[in-house]
């Protein structure tokens, strides 16, 4: 499937199904079996799987976050006058997080009457559940804050590291936090002992981030090709040396997705282009291979067999990797 939209390609996704949806610039959420639904009066700005695996969350400029499913949308929630820039859900826990200037929301899928909101000294730019659904990582400015997602009044653990961090990744074991940050540089902690993990040396800021490989492996963009650090062991990248895979010159490494339990990894380019690897056979697969727009968005199933991407100016795709 290629398809061309009239708006920037927020993300791309897949349900449990291995169906593919995409959030656009526009508000609208469009599925790869054709149907459109107008999610959001304005942007939709973040996504994410909804925690039944059905459908998809935006969070809007509009102060919204709506399920969007190809039947039908349903809001989840309304802060008049405030921007979603980040929504997060778990399948472990049904809960679905979403952050608005410097509060952090939880809200129950199963309980409607559920609520909870956290104050930051800084406005948040991405939340992610850890791998229970239980703590919510809050990134901002000066580090990043824990909270548990379920208690009313508490005091958070903040992971301090001087600097803007914006995009943030639980390892699948939990017990790593990686943040990408406004600097072109990682920056991680063990949290069990808060231990600190400098990941530098990229030559461009990092927009995207996936573990593979059953945690063993996390690939990042900001790069000529993807950067690939090695997360085995109690002390994960300490140390450790990160690989490049793809090496390009004449492009960067935008987006990354890989296969949560295998060795499939996919890079979206800044100039349109797409690929995917096997990291174990060495396999590397030229998904799209025509250049243009940057890609901005892109989404692996779990069995690595289907590949989706996006790109700024609305072009979008769906192609099946043979195995």
């Amino acid at each position: 499937m290629n398809q061309q939209y009239d708006a920037y390609v927020t993300a791309a996704l897949f349900d449990r199904t291995g169906k593919a949806a995409f959030a656009l610039g526009d508000g609208t959420v469009r599925f790869e079996t054709g149907e459109s639904i107008e999610a959001h009066d304005g942007a939709a700005l973040g996504a994410c799987l909804h925690p039944s695996g059905q459908g998809v969350l935006t969070g809007g400029d509009d102060g919204r976050v709506v399920w969007s499913r190809p039947t039908a949308a349903e809001e989840v929630a309304a802060l008049k006058g405030k921007w979603i820039d980040s929504v997060a859900a778990s399948a472990e826990s049904g809960l679905i997080a979403f952050c608005a200037g410097r509060e952090l929301h939880v809200r129950d899928v199963k309980d409607a009457a559920f609520a909870r909101t956290f104050q930051h000294e800084k406005s948040v730019a991405d939340v992610a559940f850890d791998p229970k659904g239980r703590r919510i990582a809050a990134a901002t400015y000066g580090g990043v804050w824990l909270w548990y997602a379920r208690i009313a009044e508490q005091k958070p653990a903040v992971l301090s590291w001087a600097g803007s961090h914006v995009a943030i990744a639980w390892s699948p074991d939990g017990k790593f936090l990686i943040s990408a940050m406004q600097e072109n540089q990682l920056h991680g902690w063990r949290v069990a002992d808060e231990k600190n993990m400098r990941m530098g040396g990229y030559p461009a800021k990092v927009k995207s981030l996936a573990f593979l490989s059953k945690g063993q492996l996390m690939a990042t963009s900001g790069a000529n090709g993807a950067v690939v650090w090695p997360f085995a062991g109690s002390t994960g990248p300490m140390g450790k040396q990160a690989a490049e895979v793809g090496f390009d010159e004449s492009a960067m490494v935008v987006r990354v997705a890989a296969q949560p339990s295998g060795p499939w990894l996919a890079a979206g380019l800044d100039d349109g282009r797409v690929w995917a690897s096997d990291l174990k056979s060495a396999r590397h697969d030229v998904i799209k291979a025509e250049k243009g727009p940057p890609i901005t968005a892109l989404a692996m199933t779990p069995d690595a067999r289907r590949l989706a991407w996006g790109d700024e100016e609305g072009g979008a795709g769906v192609v099946d990797i043979e195995p």
